[in-house]
């Protein structure tokens, strides 16, 4: 008995179906503090100044942290639909659409339903959220996909040669999306590969690695050479900086955009747990079930070493988040495929899966209905939106918000202590300030006497002085 017409195929319909409810929450929730407001607001200020080159965390200050490639793609976004929330989403939602069809021929090659990957795909919390965030993280995950992908298939199939190729633009893709992690990331999974499987005679004579090294080089260096002339000093920064001494200590003074992460040891065993079940769990037990098949098939040990490289190395890391987990999510899926015809009660699996979604959709519904999604989001995009006094200058107690910048499209400026609120009140013309109801008490009462609250939400309000 099967619960769907033979024929749609109902894995294409349940896809769909996740895709369009993804790009609902792209249009339906603003842009969120601080992370993914702050990634959307240097690509618009890209897309504003047409600065390619230089991406800005705030007009003239250059951001060093990651490369350019998902600012580039939010900044054309904004270029042809506008600066909305939806466009500055929309490429990771299209990245992470693109990578469900880019394995989905393995299905096939199973003779399976081509769209079961992306059914995994999508119903694996990290990957169903990222398909909607801006930040470096999706980006980073297709470039590992393309190049893990692409280098399979430049060692097994010698009719499309184009994969060689890719290979290699996606290795200059991830220099371009979060830096020499790409290489960190895919380079020792194959290494090991090479040798378990013996296939390194394989390896020279599959790929062209001094044109595919010039055509690295072409992808990558020259954004790297324009950015260190406009901005000296960008090189240290990132390389010595962002990939050395972040890893290596929590608490890492150098930070010039983020904050503190420090994460218990090993937590990234548990990132992967909680945010991608329940695939992992079957696929843990599936590995576990067929152990010597992991040395036996090639395939197999290909993708399990894809899989658990990245906890790996992030093991002895504690300053990390959740997304780190993003580039493992199709081995994941790739797995679970392989044995497909093995798994029992997929009807009653699939559906299991859906939990999560289903959740997120009906969390939606509820807080539109009840009118309390304004209220709990933790974005300045509803208390700038609701003002009524639109021609008033917007303030923001001591620093400014990414969200705030955004949405007033960078005319928000910071008040940073008493003495300025003073001095603007003291001008006696009407302005509105923004204050986190945390930092409310560190304004002596004097000051605050002059404000009148007009809104509010969870985390902050908004003060009008007439």
């Amino acid at each position: 008995m099967t619960l769907f017409s033979k024929k749609t195929s109902p894995y294409f319909l349940i896809t769909i179906a996740l895709i369009l409810f993804r790009a609902l929450l792209n249009y339906a929730i603003p842009l969120m503090d601080k992370t993914e407001a702050r990634y959307a607001e240097i690509a618009r200020i890209m897309a504003e100044t047409n600065n390619w080159i230089t991406p800005q965390i705030d007009y003239g200050v250059p951001f060093w942290a990651k490369p350019p490639l998902s600012t580039w793609l939010s900044a054309l976004s904004f270029e042809l639909f506008g600066v909305n929330e939806f466009a500055a989403r929309l490429p990771y939602l299209l990245l992470c659409i693109l990578i469900a069809l880019l394995i989905g021929k393995y299905a096939k090659r199973k003779g399976l339903d081509f769209f079961i990957p992306a059914v995994i795909l999508f119903t694996i919390p990290e990957f169903l959220i990222h398909a909607g965030v801006v930040s470096t993280d999706t980006a980073l995950a297709f470039c590992v996909t393309l190049v893990m992908i692409s280098f399979w298939e430049g060692i097994h199939n010698k009719e499309q040669r184009f994969w060689k190729y890719l290979f290699f633009v996606g290795v200059g893709l991830g220099l371009l999306a979060k830096g020499p992690i790409i290489i960190i990331l895919t380079g020792p999974p194959i290494f090991i590969w090479l040798i378990l499987s013996k296939e390194f005679k394989n390896l020279w004579k599959s790929f062209p690695w001094i044109i595919g090294v010039i055509i690295t080089a072409l992808v990558a260096i020259p954004w790297y050479y324009f950015a260190e002339q406009k901005s000296p000093g960008f090189i240290d920064y990132f390389i010595v900086g962002e990939h050395f001494k972040r890893f290596l200590s929590s608490g890492w003074q150098g930070d010039k955009y983020g904050f503190p992460k420090s994460q218990p040891f090993g937590i990234i065993w548990i990132f992967l747990i909680v945010f991608a079940i329940p695939w992992i769990v079957i696929a843990i037990k599936k590995l576990w079930q067929n152990k010597p098949e992991i040395f036996k098939n090639k395939w197999v040990l290909y993708l399990f070493l894809w899989l658990v490289w990245t906890p790996l190395f992030f093991t002895i890391s504690k300053s990390l988040i959740h997304p780190y987990i993003m580039p493992i999510m199709v081995p994941i899926a790739l797995l679970i495929t392989h044995w497909w015809k093995d798994l029992v009660n997929k009807n009653r699996i699939v559906f299991g899966s859906l939990l999560f979604p289903t959740i997120a959709f009906l969390l939606l519904i509820g807080l539109t209905i009840s009118g309390k999604k304004e209220f709990y989001m933790n974005s300045d995009k509803y208390l700038i939106e609701n003002i009524s006094e639109k021609n008033l200058q917007i303030y923001h107690w001591q620093k400014k918000s990414y969200s705030g910048q955004f949405y007033t499209q960078g005319a928000i400026k910071a008040v940073k202590d008493t003495l300025e609120l003073n001095k603007l009140i003291s001008e006696k013309k009407p302005f509105l300030m923004i204050i986190p109801h945390k930092k409310i008490k560190k304004i002596d009462k004097k000051s605050i006497q002059n404000l009148e609250q007009i809104d509010s939400n969870n985390k902050k309000g908004m003060y009008i002085y007439k």
